[in-house]
């Protein structure tokens, strides 16, 4: 039996000639599909001059690109072109397909299109908290809770999102890969698991190394401390979740790993200088996203 669900889609038709010229989003969403009739053919569809992004969650999705068939697994997308020669859709032998999009269109966005493709191909492999990702997720929050209101705004979130496939491509992945395999997976460990209360000895199991050589080498790669560069994650982490008034103190830490809200604190203390109610509720402080930390 065919099923949908987290199926949520949003579409958008905001006047705003800056669109064009630079970037602008048509559609953005979440989906589930589980019906073998979910077909998308890239020279069959009305929509002229769109950039299709599409990030696999889970199950396995196909797409043909020209004489080439791909099968799209959990942490690969694909990058196409409308109108052009493909066509994407769930495979007989695939269960279903979990996956997140965004369609932009705009001369700059026809650019970078260009500029990725040429680079990395239109089937990509990322991280789930690669930074495009988590700028889609982050604009579905958005779209979901407060929405869009006018062009600017959507542009801006259209072209933040080619900048974030650029830096990630060019910047984030090849620092990746340049680190030693034992010190690049403790990394991907950090980020994707900050939320938990980790330790020294977590990580140092995660890279296969011992203690000593671990800490050495993590030290001399990255310029950090492994506990620090936690740190540091959770902090930038702290500084988003407390702008959202209706968590707790407590609640932030635990949420960031801190076993309780007291150490939490005086973590964020030492690292600014403040502690989080301060910050929180001070006009002094201007609110940012991201921090950058010595």
């Amino acid at each position: 039996m065919s099923r949908i669900h987290n199926h949520d889609t949003y579409g958008f038709k905001l006047k705003g000639e800056h669109q064009q010229r630079v970037a602008g989003i048509h559609s953005i969403g979440k989906e589930y599909r589980s019906n073998e009739l979910y077909r998308w053919d890239g020279l069959k569809r009305n929509e002229t001059g769109r950039i299709v992004f599409q990030f696999t969650l889970d199950g396995e999705g196909a797409i043909r690109i020209g004489e080439q068939l791909f099968t799209l697994k959990k942490g690969q997308a694909f990058l196409v072109q409308i109108p052009s020669d493909h066509c994407y859709y769930l495979p007989d032998d695939s269960s279903h397909w979990e996956f997140i999009f965004i369609t932009l269109y705009g001369q700059e966005a026809l650019r970078y299109f260009s500029a990725i493709t040429e680079k990395q191909g239109h089937i990509l492999d990322l991280d789930t908290n690669a930074r495009p990702v988590k700028h889609i997720l982050h604009l579905l929050d958005k779209v979901q809770t407060t929405g869009i209101h006018h062009a600017y705004e959507l542009s801006g979130y259209a072209y933040t999102f080619l900048m974030e496939c650029m830096q990630y491509f060019e910047h984030d992945q090849n620092k990746i890969e340049k680190l030693p395999v034992a010190i690049a997976k403790t990394i991907q460990f950090i980020e994707q698991h900050y939320q938990e209360d980790l330790t020294l000895t977590d990580m140092v199991e995660v890279s296969g190394l011992s203690k000593y050589h671990f800490t050495r080498l993590f030290h001399r790669t990255v310029k950090d401390t492994p506990i620090k560069y936690l740190t540091k994650i959770r902090m930038n982490h702290a500084l988003e979740l407390l702008q959202n008034k209706e968590l707790t103190i407590e609640e932030v830490a635990r949420t960031l790993g801190y076993t309780n809200a007291n150490y939490f604190s005086k973590v964020f203390k030492n690292v600014l200088d403040v502690n989080p109610s301060e910050y929180r509720n001070s006009q002094s402080f201007m609110p940012v996203n991201q921090l950058f930390l010595d």
